[in-house]
């Protein structure tokens, strides 16, 4: 006798077991502007080795991510570390969900290695949740870290942390080893979080971002917020004020999409008119850098966008003496006493 099953189900409760339970939520198709074409390539394939030759783990294909091929065909492959298994269970997101195993202490040299084969010029690292671990995985981005910096000392490095809620000390191990870039994604709006990232707390995120900044102030702070998960323009407008009041240099919004039918639904496909708009309010908020479109990621073109980041912060330098030279001189014509 044969038993023929569907195994994509079979594979997304093991990758999944806390939602098997839900009811599927048939996934809307895609408007245009969020259709991509999957492509393949020398370099691409040379990517992929280069991962698989060093055993690490990426974000881009554990979190099916959309900008893969686009990525990976300019060797920008984030690393995702501290194993492929997340002790949270966000609604949104691809990640295996489950008890995770050991660290492995030798990850950390092969990400620095990889970064080297690569030859990148900028390399985001990013992990699961590690609810287990007493630090919450910080000494392990900690020796990441430093290990790149020892193999490719002209790579700048860019780490997008978990929230490491109930670590005391965990952020202050990470900033230790300053990262160029520090990203800690808020992902939804406050009302949204009981559902969407029920492990987590926004005002706690909000604070590490805050906390990071006034660790090391030269360090650019960065975070994410993804639309389509129900959220209001208004609740939006506000994440961006809280982000600025915690001194958040760089925004990233983009469109979510529903990884299987077993997760959060999408509420609606907001247009690139709508993502449009949202960059530029931001910037009037006084983001140094805002990406907002529909395929905006956390990671995609981190490598173009510290460039824009560091051209923004000298930029905002340069206008700044300016202006206090236009005080004084304008002082001064109004008090001959000064010149």
């Amino acid at each position: 006798m044969v038993t023929v099953y569907d195994s994509r189900q079979k594979r997304a409760a093991e990758r999944h077991p806390e939602k098997a339970h839900r009811p599927d939520t048939p996934r809307p198709e895609r408007p245009a502007w969020l259709r991509v074409k999957l492509a393949d390539g020398p370099v691409i394939a040379e990517t992929r080795a280069i991962v698989r030759e060093h055993r690490l783990t990426t974000v881009c294909e554990e979190a099916a991510c959309p900008n893969l091929s686009e990525c990976w065909s300019e060797r920008h492959a984030t690393m995702m570390i501290m194993g492929d298994t997340c002790t949270r269970a966000c609604a949104f997101c691809n990640v295996r969900t489950g008890i995770p195993g050991a660290l492995d202490a030798d990850e950390p040299a092969a990400v620095a290695s990889a970064v080297a084969k690569l030859g990148l010029r900028h390399i985001v690292i990013t992990s699961v949740d590690r609810d287990d671990l007493d630090d919450g995985g910080a000494r392990h981005f900690a020796a990441t870290v430093r290990a790149i910096r020892n193999a490719a000392p002209g790579t700048s490095v860019e780490i997008l942390t978990p929230d490491f809620l109930r670590k005391d000390g965990a952020l202050e191990t990470v900033m230790a080893e300053p990262p160029d870039v520090f990203n800690h994604n808020l992902e939804t709006v406050p009302s949204l979080y009981l559902r969407v990232r029920p492990g987590a707390r926004y005002f706690h995120s909000l604070r590490l971002l805050q906390r990071a900044k006034e660790l090391d102030p030269a360090v650019f702070t960065k975070s994410g917020i993804m639309l389509g998960l129900g959220e209001s323009r208004d609740e939006v407008l506000q994440v961006m004020d809280d982000l600025r009041s915690a001194n958040v240099d760089f925004l990233t919004i983009g469109q979510y999409l529903q990884p299987t039918p077993k997760h959060h639904p999408i509420a609606r496909f907001a247009t690139p008119e709508e993502f449009e708009s949202y960059r530029s309010i931001g910037l009037s908020k006084g983001f140094l850098l805002v990406a907002s479109s529909p395929l905006t990621r956390s990671s995609h073109h981190a490598d173009a966008d510290f460039a824009r980041l560091k051209a923004a912060r000298e930029g905002g330098r340069a206008a700044h003496q300016s202006a206090l030279v236009t005080i004084f001189y304008s002082v001064a014509a109004l008090n001959p006493a000064m010149e």
